[in-house]
Order: structure tokens, then C-alpha cells, then sequence
């Protein structure tokens, strides 16, 4: 992609409305900007790394055996009414069509997904079976002060597993703990498992929590890996790990996914049945597994920036490499350009080639404030090398063309 033609654009100062960092970091590199409070749109470049990370999510939701869907926005006010929740829920939008009935727009879909299982499991040979989307989200948050990491529409993964005994859901989420912290992972994130409350429907929950100074949320952890949520430790003087007898340590961090057993709690209310071996009906159990697609791109902001901007993880980036060229007077140099960004394009990889006619040291400051991983300038000093500098290093490298699409091509 040609700089000089992309619609977002670098901006010199950071929004002064914007109180969160990773709001402030995207909004000024153009990634996304602001509509209202809680409410962000996706730019060009933003999409691109949004994109990315839908990709990595969705090939680990596959290979959990997740079928994906897509379920509605509007919901009927009855499904709600049914699980008690149209009036319990404080954060649930609700509108009013021009046929005078109430409709809620989805914060999250139990209430969606239930009534529709129900059509599909019959016996116990249907399940187990899990079912996901990737969908936008509404809720109306008080508090949408903290950028991408809580807003009022944003875009969520939900799968719901079905099962036919406990046995299976407690399974099938002891499966779903490995698939979170792979994912994580791969997104540049080092997310560490939470034990939370599991609210009215279950003894307990997992959060997945990434460690950063501006976070939500107050974790207790210890160096064996067991953390717990501040809200549902019995006492805070007493900070002793229940797994090792060590102290355990207090930190901020912001949470990145969820998941739950929900047992019966939206069966129930849906009548949502299956006929076991011997044909007598049962309930269904189910399990939900949420990540937040904006909140991890804004906690790789919060973890992943520098005093000069963003530093992308490779595996979300939007791009791989940014290609700079400073032009000469001869305009030899523009031209070498063109051609390795040609060759770059041809050996697939992504590349940002910055053709604006502006000072060589304003497309470096822009470079480091947008983060691509690799910043390969070509200039008069450069020769017939180019110089290649990572985002996330503090050093340059000369290096043949050749040379560096062989490593790239690893």
C-alpha cells in the first residue's frame, strides 16, 4: 500500500479528550478514531490490525471444533423477559420499533443462541457441539473512559459449548484454558489465568488478565502461576498463594477473555432438552468462552509502545514492513524503491512504502510512532544496501535486498 494514498494519517499532538493510552496512541497514529465516548471507528490501517487478530482467533475457535455463525443484533424483548434479565441487566440497550415493541441490541447472546440450539439438539448424539461468531456488542457502559479496553459497541468472540453431562462441559473447558493462553500468545499478549466469581450460575470463572499499570482490575498472583481476582478474595491481609503458602503479589490488569459454565442457567428458561441413550429428557449444560477482539488490540497498545509510538507485535501488525524512501536529486533513489518495493510485493510480503514527498526525518518520526516491524529506508548513503532497522531495537543493519527478503522468507 502507497502512504501517500492511505486515509489514515499521523497526527502531530495526541487528542486531548482522550484519557486512555492505547486511545491516545491509535487515535494519533490513525488508526482509529473517536466517535463519541465508547464508541471508536477503524481506519484503514486499524481494520488491517483488527483483521489480524479476528484471523488468529478464529483459527484457534476452528480448531476447538467451533462452528462459526452469525447471530442477530436485535433481540426480542421476550427472550430476556425469559431469563430474567430484561429488567436485571443495567447495561442493556433497549429500543423501540415504529410497531411500538421493545427490542434490546445485544450486549451478549444467551438469549440468542439457546432458542436457536433448541431447533437443532433433539438427542444425545447431537451434542457435544460448540457454535461462535464474531459480532458486535452493545452495552451502555457508565464508565467508557478507558479507550478500546471498555466501550459501548465493540466487537466480541462468544462461543457456547452444549453438552450432555458435566463430566463433557468440565472437559471441554479444561480444553478451552490451553486454546486462551495459545491465543494470547499469539497475539503478543502474556495474558496469566484469573480465578474469578462465577456469578449467580456457577461457583467459579476464568479471566484472562494482562498485567499493566493502567488496568481496571486489582489480581492477586503468585510465582506458581495461581491468580485470583481482588473481588473475590475473602481477605485482603491474608495474601498467602492456597497452591504454594508464598506471598502473593498485587497488581493492576485488564481483562482480555472470559469463560464460564453455565450449567442450566439459559437451558432452563428455554426448555433447552435432549433425550438421552435411554430416551428420558435431560438438560443441556452449556459453557461460554468470550475474548474481546478492541480490547486486545488496545492491551497491546498498553503493553507494546514506546516514548516515539506503537511497537506491533509481527503477528497483528499491519503491515510488515515499512519502506522508506529519502529521496536524492537525482531521483535514483525513488526509483530503487519502487523496484524492491515491486519485489517485496511479489515475494507476499505486506509492505507500507512511504512515498510522500516530505523530509526524510518526519517520515522516520511517523515510522516509529505507526510500528511497523521492520523500517527499511533506502537513501544516497545506503548504496546499493538498505538500511533495516526493527521497531522494537535500537540499532540498524546495511544489508544486500537479497539478504533480507531470504530472512523475511524463513
Amino acid at each position: 500500500m502507497r502512504q501517500l494514498e492511505l486515509v489514515s494519517k499521523v497526527k502531530k499532538t495526541f487528542a486531548k479528550d482522550e484519557e486512555a493510552l492505547n486511545a491516545r496512541w491509535l487515535i494519533r497514529a490513525g488508526f482509529v478514531e473517536k466517535t463519541m465516548a465508547g464508541v471508536y471507528a477503524f481506519l484503514p490501517l486499524g481494520l488491517r490490525v483488527l483483521k489480524k487478530i479476528e484471523t488468529i482467533v478464529r483459527e484457534e475457535m476452528n480448531q476447538a471444533g467451533g462452528q462459526e455463525l452469525l447471530l442477530p443484533v436485535l433481540h426480542p424483548k421476550e427472550h430476556w423477559e425469559a431469563t430474567g434479565r430484561w429488567h436485571s441487566m443495567d447495561v442493556l440497550f433497549k429500543v423501540k420499533g415504529r410497531d411500538g415493541k421493545e427490542i434490546a441490541l445485544g450486549p451478549t447472546h444467551e438469549e440468542s443462541i439457546v432458542p436457536i440450539a433448541k431447533q437443532h439438539i433433539n438427542s444425545y448424539q447431537d451434542l457435544p457441539v460448540a457454535l461462535y461468531q464474531i459480532q458486535t456488542k452493545f452495552r451502555d457502559e457508565p464508565r467508557a473512559k478507558s479507550g478500546l479496553l471498555r466501550g459501548r459497541e465493540f466487537i466480541m468472540k462468544d462461543l457456547y459449548s452444549f453438552h450432555a453431562n458435566q463430566g463433557d462441559l468440565e472437559a471441554y473447558y479444561e480444553r478451552m484454558k490451553k486454546v486462551y493462553m495459545k491465543l494470547f500468545k499469539r497475539t503478543g499478549l502474556k495474558a496469566i489465568e484469573v480465578r474469578a466469581s462465577g456469578g449467580s450460575f456457577a461457583n467459579y470463572s476464568h479471566e484472562y488478565q494482562v498485567l499493566i499499570e493502567n488496568g481496571e482490575d486489582s489480581v492477586f498472583h503468585c510465582v506458581c502461576g495461581f491468580a485470583e481476582n481482588k473481588e473475590i478474595v475473602k481477605s485482603s491481609s491474608n495474601m498467602k498463594c492456597p497452591d504454594c503458602g508464598k506471598k502473593m503479589q498485587e497488581s493492576k490488569g485488564t481483562e482480555v477473555g472470559n469463560i464460564f459454565m453455565l450449567g442450566t442457567k439459559y437451558s432452563d428458561p428455554f426448555k433447552l432438552t435432549f433425550k438421552d441413550k435411554n430416551g428420558k429428557e435431560q438438560p443441556v449444560l452449556m459453557g461460554c468462552y468470550g475474548i474481546g477482539l478492541g480490547r486486545i488490540m488496545g492491551t497491546i497498545i498498553e503493553v507494546h509502545h514506546d516514548e516515539r509510538g506503537i511497537v506491533w507485535p509481527e503477528s497483528v501488525a499491519p503491515f510488515q514492513v515499512h519502506l522508506i524512501a529519502i529521496e536524492d536529486k537525482h531521483g535514483q533513489v525513488v526509483k530503487r524503491a519502487e523496484k524492491f518495493y515491486t519485489n517485496l510485493h511479489k515475494a507476499g510480503i505486506e509492505t507500507l512504502i512511504d512515498d510522500r514527498k516530505i523530509s526524510g526525518g518526519a517520515k522516520l518520526a511517523e515510522a516509529d510512532i505507526l510500528g511497523i516491524p521492520y523500517r527499511v529506508v533506502i537513501s544516497g548513503k545506503t548504496g546499493s544496501k538498505i538500511e533495516v532497522k526493527k521497531r522494537n531495537k535500537k540499532t540498524s543493519l546495511l544489508e544486500t535486498p537479497q539478504a533480507f527478503l531470504a530472512r523475511l522468507n524463513k
